[in-house]
């Protein structure tokens, strides 16, 4: 059976040494609660229910799924009394304001929160993990007589919530959303439409779910200008704030999916049910980007869990499992044959799924003080300073999102092939890996969304360049301080090599498209690979630089601890950062290999 262990030492090397978080708390008004003491408790009670409540639900609940009966979803066995243990820790509520029922931590806090319980039983961490969108964006958009309906109730987590915005006939298209909201007397609207893929859309863990559903106004504008935000309560509020009338939202079906088969993936049918206009008449999808920001900065979180229990789990079978001689020579001469890690293909793969977990944690630390700056934007009714953080965070997003989720494949497939035939067979539990990771590059935007994104809006359309010549302007000012260090020298060179190409690509890129519209979307997955696999570079040489510094000062871990760091830091520049050469060549090919072939010649059946 698989397990998991919370990789508390790891994850205390980047709040402490890599990224320094009390001198970051202490630039935040909630800071002051996060003091290393409560941190420390925080971080170890929610190990402890991750590894031993969370974790050992994953498989069963896999093979058990979830149950629908006449519009209603019964969740696996043992997930709803984990989900009252959840409530009862207050965990919920670690990062949202006490006036409401919350701890006031930063939101980094959450976010390494939403790692452990995330990679120890993903599908049921979603549950909890859809509310969190759902009260950003009614901290930011609700009104005062919104927030103190339901604010309280999500908090504390006896309400859920949901995102309802994928329709059978659009997904990321929104402008294409037909769900209809008309206008009643009592200032409520009759929302009617279908809703899709619908994550913890019904379920038995909470009292009452809160659909966040975009829809449209009888009198709207074409495309998205034309899209309200709703609150739509399963059940209406009653006078005492309590869960009343059954309103007409009803799920008509789960899907039957290829993972996360734990997690109700629902179709909600609105049939004329009472919803709550949130913020201003068509103004809907601002809205709801907050809800989709924090949604994506989860996902990634999802691939680097997926990568992190992939790793726990091949490297003591790969200790323990035995084929053939190594090329070197004997290691185990007293066994009948040396164990597979000590061949050089098998460190491959697990060193692989250790650097990309590594990295890819290092890279969702550093945005989270980023998300603290923009929560306490929005705590402060400052819209400014709101969006001076969304739009540092806006830079991270698809490549966290896009980036690690397809890292997290990469990383599970390595898991299966450390295992072998064993890797295919569902009781070890690596094929389970394998299906619940494939989902995470498709929901909240597909990798080719992300991409253009980042190429298409960010880059070129939003900053023409300087987005990027802004963030290899940091990374070089950092490089500079380590020019005349013989340790990182190779660290150095090879990332100041890589921001200058960074900046040409992306130069040759907007020359092209004045001729060929088409090398945007060409490029765009390239592109993103490439900036992850720099920027994941980046992490690693701040990693191995603070390691040699532990090294030669001394640090709270053993000197093993930080020289595992800097060997990871080389095979990452060895082995992984390469990489980056093939993504640069096919970015700036031609789009006409793409675009010449005639429709009707893709295939010959007839």
């Amino acid at each position: 059976m698989l397990t998991y262990k919370a990789p508390l030492r790891d994850i205390k090397f980047l709040i402490n040494d890599v990224f320094d978080y009390q001198t970051h708390y202490k630039s935040l008004d909630n800071g002051e609660n996060a003091d290393p003491e409560t941190v420390d408790m925080i971080l170890q009670g929610m190990a402890d229910f991750a590894e031993n409540v969370l974790s050992p639900l994953y498989q069963p609940a896999d093979e058990e799924g979830c149950h629908f009966e006449n519009g209603e979803v019964t969740t696996p066995k043992g997930f709803k009394e984990a989900y009252q243990q959840f409530v009862e820790g207050g965990w919920q509520g670690i990062s949202y304001p006490e006036e409401y029922g919350g701890m006031n931590l930063p939101m980094s806090i959450n976010l390494i929160k939403a790692e452990m319980i995330g990679t120890a039983n993903w599908p049921w961490a979603m549950y909890p993990g859809l509310s969190t969108g759902c009260i950003n964006t009614l901290l930011q958009y609700g009104s005062d007589e919104q927030k103190a309906i339901y604010l309280p109730k999500l908090v504390e987590g006896s309400w859920s919530g949901t995102m309802c915005l994928t329709e059978p006939q659009c997904g990321t298209d929104l402008g294409q959303v037909k769900s209809k909201a008309i206008p009643q007397e009592d200032g409520t609207y009759k929302i009617s439409g279908t809703k899709i893929f619908i994550s913890s859309g019904e379920h038995d863990l909470t009292d009452n779910i809160i659909h966040i559903t975009l829809a449209r106004l009888p009198d709207a504008p074409e495309g998205t200008r034309g899209i309200s935000l709703f609150i739509v309560p399963k059940f209406l509020p009653n006078s005492d704030g309590e869960s009343g009338e059954r309103n007409a939202v009803v799920c008509g079906s789960i899907e039957h999916k290829m993972g996360i088969s734990s997690s109700s993936t629902c179709v909600l049918n609105y049939d004329g049910a009472t919803g709550y206009l949130i913020g201003e008449p068509n103004k809907g999808l601002k809205a709801m980007f907050t809800f989709m920001n924090t949604a994506r900065i989860g996902t990634g979180i999802q691939g680097l869990a997926h990568t992190e229990l992939s790793f726990q789990n091949a490297l003591p079978y790969a200790k323990e499992r035995r084929s053939m001689r190594t090329l070197s020579g004997t290691k185990d001469p007293k066994k009948v044959a040396d164990a597979i890690i000590h061949h050089a293909d098998v460190r491959r793969m697990l060193l692989t799924q250790k650097a990309f977990a590594e990295g890819g944690r290092s890279m969702i630390y550093h945005s989270a003080r980023y998300a603290d700056k923009m929560s306490q934007g929005v705590a402060n009714g400052d819209e400014a300073e709101f969006e001076k953080w969304d739009d540092k965070l806006g830079f991270y997003t698809p490549i966290l999102k896009g980036f690690l989720t397809e890292l997290g494949i990469e990383a599970a497939k390595h898991g299966q092939q450390v295992y072998g035939g064993h890797g295919y067979i569902k009781e070890w539990g690596m094929e389970l890996i394998a299906r619940d990771a494939r989902i995470a590059t498709m929901y909240e935007g597909t990798t080719g969304v992300q991409a253009l994104d980042l190429l298409g809006r960010k880059v070129i359309l939003q900053s023409k360049g300087k987005i990027i010549r802004d963030y290899t302007s940091s990374i070089m000012k950092w490089c500079g301080e380590y020019a005349l260090d013989k340790d990182m020298r190779k660290f150095v060179w090879a990332l100041t090599k890589l921001c200058a190409e960074w900046n040409t690509l992306t130069v040759r890129l907007m020359l092209m498209a004045r001729k060929d519209r088409e090398i945007i979307s060409a490029a765009s997955d390239d592109f993103l690979m490439y900036s992850g696999y720099v920027m994941m570079g980046y992490h690693w040489a701040r990693m191995a630089a603070v390691a040699y510094d532990k090294l030669e000062n001394g640090g709270t871990e053993a000197p093993e601890f930080y020289q595992a760091k800097i060997q990871t830091a080389e095979f990452y520049f060895d082995k992984l950062l390469p990489r980056t050469s093939g993504h640069a060549e096919a970015m700036v090919a031609p789009s006409e290999s793409m675009t010449a072939m005639d429709i009707d010649s893709f295939a010959f059946l007839d």
